[in-house]
């Protein structure tokens, strides 16, 4: 296995960042909403992270909302030069916790300046636009009318970049049409391998891809699979998971997340851990369920 995580690098947009990144969802309360259970130790996550060599770090206003925004700022502001911070708007939260869709280019923009309040930036370095038709997953429809007013924005000088989060292949499609997408962030896992195809595409063209869950819906039998991986590793299967990830294609970002300093040296440990050519052959066996 070639040199990953902290040490291999890949394009986001017009910069260079480490694969191995990190997620600030797990920041904020339970069921990502309200305050985390200890600021000062989700404060000394973010910048045990950044000590560590991560400088691509993922996040919302609407996790909280606003409240891992506002913990980045305050642990890591005046931000690294090399520290790219990838946010997303299109949904919104409501009083109790729910994820509602919130496309109309007034709720887009109010998102653009509220991620820029929140986190003390004058410009957005990349912002996904999550498409919410289905709370559940991807779902068709046409993704025109907010990716054009998420394009203004970025045509006003507020967003460097734009990408798409939740998206299908025939959305892509549509979005690389109406203007240039740098990253695509959906679930994506050994389980979950829908998006091969799609990876692969985005791999020719260098466009960045960003796996969601990277341990999410797998069946007993391939969680015992991936157990046993891990033990003749001497790994974790999260770490397993992740170093698989990285090999699956040289495009694809993580962006583990967590509110544990013990458990972001294990992320970031996977930065380590190779995969022998027998072990790729018994995990890429591992059978799909989606």
């Amino acid at each position: 296995m070639s040199n990953t995580g902290l040490s291999d690098t890949y394009m986001l947009g017009d910069r260079t960042v480490n694969r191995l990144g990190y997620g600030a969802m797990q920041l904020a309360g339970p069921g990502v909403f309200g305050p985390p259970k200890d600021h000062d130790a989700a404060l000394a996550v973010l910048r045990a992270a950044v000590e560590s060599g991560v400088n691509h770090i993922d996040t919302s206003d609407f996790y909280g909302p606003h409240v891992t925004n506002k913990l980045i700022r305050e642990a890591l502001h005046p931000y690294p030069d090399d520290l790219v911070i990838v946010t997303k708007i299109g949904a919104r939260r409501g009083s109790d916790a729910s994820w509602l869709p919130a496309f109309s280019p007034e709720e887009l923009t109010k998102a653009v300046h509220d991620n820029l309040r929140n986190l003390g930036l004058t410009v957005l370095d990349v912002v996904n636009l999550r498409i919410l038709f289905d709370p559940h997953g991807p779902a068709e429809g046409s993704i025109e009318a907010p990716l054009t007013a998420l394009a203004e924005l970025k045509r006003q000088g507020l967003v460097r970049h734009i990408g798409l989060s939740n998206v299908t292949p025939a959305q892509l499609a549509e979005g690389r049409g109406i203007t240039e997408i740098v990253c695509v962030q959906n679930m994506y896992n050994i389980a979950h391998r829908s998006d091969d195809a799609m990876i692969d595409e985005l791999a020719r063209d260098g466009i960045a891809y960003v796996p969601f869950f990277p341990l999410g819906g797998f069946t007993p039998l391939q969680s015992s699979t991936l157990s046993d991986v891990a033990r003749r590793l001497g790994a974790t299967p999260m770490q397993v998971a992740l170093a698989w990830l990285l090999h699956r294609a040289p495009n694809i970002l993580l962006i583990p997340g967590t509110s544990s300093l013990e458990h972001l040296k294990e992320n970031l440990a996977v930065a380590e851990i190779e995969l022998p050519e027998e072990v790729l052959a018994e995990l890429d066996g591992m059978k799909s369920i989606a």
